[in-house]
């Protein structure tokens, strides 16, 4: 399986998931710090009747770890989620197993966050029943906005074994793949 990272300099030419939506932050800079909206209505790619806004929420993680270590997330029918990093850096992994997409099967892997010239800043949008996952990657914790279209509903949140979803060469996802790459200590 390719584990091969997006970034905004990639926007024309990486293959994303159907329905995948990745909307770039205009950053402004200034002596003072920079300032970047990060979600209006008025952007009909990633805020619109299908993806509506029904609460935002952040969480701050630690540097290596993975939420989920061994699982991937999912909202089956409901749930779509908008990520924006505004501190560190993380690696998102989302992958397509939804039946008839034509997409099933791939794997995507969105680096955000603080990167160099502000290509690591976008709202990525999380389609209903697309597998997903973050690890921090970064020497500092991450912060990361969501904006969900839905409130909190507990029967909209599962979680599937990594060892449940094999690829193409027969093996399943693992965060130690994407651990190498950033020279992360390993986890058993």
């Amino acid at each position: 399986m390719d584990y091969s990272f997006f970034d905004l300099t990639k926007l024309d030419s990486y293959q994303l998931i159907k329905d995948v939506v990745i909307h770039p932050l205009k950053v402004h800079r200034d002596p003072r710090g920079i300032l970047a909206e990060t979600i209006k209505k008025t952007w009909d790619d990633i805020y619109n009747k299908d993806h509506s806004f029904a609460q935002s929420y952040f969480s701050i993680t630690q540097p290596n770890v993975a939420r989920d270590e061994d699982q991937w997330h999912l909202h089956p029918t409901k749930q779509i989620d908008r990520f924006v990093v505004i501190k560190g850096q993380i690696v998102v992994a989302l992958y397509d197993w939804r039946q008839g997409s034509a997409t099933h099967g791939r794997l995507n892997l969105f680096l955000m966050g603080s990167l160099k010239k502000d290509e690591g800043y976008y709202n990525l949008l999380v389609p209903r029943n697309v597998l997903h996952c973050f690890l921090v990657v970064s020497q500092e914790p991450a912060v990361i906005l969501n904006f969900p279209n839905q409130l909190y509903d507990p029967d909209e949140e599962g979680r599937i074994p990594f060892t449940e979803v094999k690829f193409t060469d027969g093996k399943p996802f693992s965060w130690n793949k994407v651990r190498e790459k950033f020279n992360l200590p390993l986890k058993s």
